[in-house]
């Protein structure tokens, strides 16, 4: 199995550039610890929360179309449509999966995969 590290999409809408071209074709890359945590820095994101979407975004779609560059214009001039859906694309694609484990139920005897969690049973400290 090879790892993948970056997914193709495309915006519903798509974004226009000044010239009016339509670019819709994109690729997000998987975001690193860095990206969620350098934008955290940012005044813009410090003023106003919401605003670490759209510096996220700028750093981890590493190709729209023809542009040359995606940068935090670029995000705050897409259609709010394409914004969701860049939203949940990074959602899906950086979800991390339950580590899950291969088990028996005592009771009947059924082999089945469960997922673990590690967080059941702890309480708060």
């Amino acid at each position: 199995m090879v790892f993948k590290t970056e997914y193709a999409f495309e915006l519903p809408k798509g974004y226009v550039d000044e010239n009016g071209n339509l670019h819709k074709r994109g690729v997000m890359r998987l975001a690193t610890a860095a990206d969620e945590i350098a934008p955290l820095r940012d005044h813009r994101v410090q003023s106003n929360p919401s605003y670490l979407t759209i510096i996220l975004l700028a750093r981890v779609i590493t190709k729209l179309g023809d542009l040359k560059a995606i940068d935090t214009m670029v995000i705050e001039n897409l259609f709010t449509a394409d914004l969701a859906f860049l939203q949940g694309f990074y959602q899906e694609i950086n979800k991390a999966d339950s580590p899950r484990v291969q088990t028996v139920c005592p009771k009947c005897g059924h082999e089945h995969e469960a997922p673990i969690d590690f967080l059941a049973g702890n309480e708060a400290v």
